[in-house]
């Protein structure tokens, strides 16, 4: 999970500057759908994308290092690409709305059930140290 955030939180941050650059690399905004309209826009994928990533990618890798930290980032991981899951299963729910099946979500319900899994392997070792 490190890598994959740490990653994404770099791509959306520098999206506008690799585009000016050509660095060869896919449009982030394209990627995810979006259209940047103005200055701000960019200003908002740098910070909800990139800064958000970046940080949780950099906090997992402290959680490798500490066990507490690393137990909180599966818990709170868990819970935010659960939520982000459901949030596309219930859209597509609304009459018209597109379906919720891309590749998004497989990785966020993938991502949930890795993290339920290593909460209760977890949870399994706590209860025979005691």
């Amino acid at each position: 999970m490190s890598v994959i955030y740490t990653w994404i939180g770099i791509w959306a941050l520098l999206d506008p500057v690799a585009g000016a650059l050509d660095l060869g690399w896919p449009s982030f905004s394209v990627a995810i759908g979006l259209s940047v309209i103005s200055e701000i826009g960019y200003s908002e994928i740098a910070g909800i994308y990139g800064g958000l990533n970046f940080c949780i990618g950099l906090a997992c890798l402290v959680g490798i290092f500490k066990r507490s930290i690393g137990i909180f980032l599966i818990k709170f991981i868990t819970f935010l690409v659960g939520s982000i899951a459901l949030g596309r299963l219930l859209f597509s729910m609304l009459p018209t709305t597109p379906t919720f099946m891309n590749t998004f979500f497989i990785f966020e319900v993938s991502a949930f059930m890795i993290g339920i899994i290593l909460l209760f392997l977890n949870k399994r070792i706590d209860n025979e140290v005691l």
